[in-house]
């Protein structure tokens, strides 16, 4: 008896497909929402983004920056979703290159001091005017893109991102360059 038979025998047929089209349904429910959530981000060559970060080292994306993707996460420290998905940007930042942008956090000094009190030892780029945001077009955080080597938007992420996602799109984007 095959798994599919059982199963029929378990759930009546009309109860089996309701739930195959309760299925999909949420499934295109969340698929739209993702789209709907990054329409307007930016595809193809990632925007410019260049600066110093907290430690004093250079945040650069673009062509031939770096052998490997970058994940470029944009949060603010007034943001809770940020706060609870932080261990997992410093747990992606362990295997990965990760520029981190403060957007619209207040100045350098008030962003070191926020992470100093949550025990966060990420370098960060402080996008204090958002003109950072504003150029990639991010108008919500967190938002997450993965920049591969090439220097080419391959993924958008908006809202809560787990480690496991984050890292598998960055496999993806070394593993299967554009």
């Amino acid at each position: 008896m095959t798994f599919s038979s059982k199963l029929q025998t378990l759930l009546p047929k009309k109860r089996w497909q309701r739930l195959l089209l309760e299925a999909a349904l949420f499934i295109a429910v969340i698929l739209g929402a993702q789209y709907w959530q990054t329409r307007d981000l930016p595809v193809g060559a990632a925007p410019p983004l260049d600066g110093v970060l907290s430690d004093g080292s250079s945040a650069r994306v673009g062509a031939g920056d770096t052998a490997a993707p970058t994940l470029v996460a944009f949060w603010a420290t007034w943001c809770p979703v940020c706060a609870a998905e932080e261990g997992n940007i410093v747990a992606v930042a362990k295997d990965h290159r990760v520029i981190s942008v403060a957007m619209q956090s207040g100045d350098a000094a008030t962003v070191a001091k926020h992470l100093q009190e949550r025990g966060i030892g990420l370098p960060v780029l402080v996008d204090a005017d958002g003109r950072h945001a504003a150029n990639w077009r991010v108008s919500g955080v967190p938002t997450h893109f993965v920049v591969d080597a090439a220097g080419n938007v391959r993924f958008r992420v908006v809202g809560y991102a787990t480690t496991w996602g984050l890292k598998a799109r960055l496999w993806w984007a070394e593993t299967f360059p554009a």
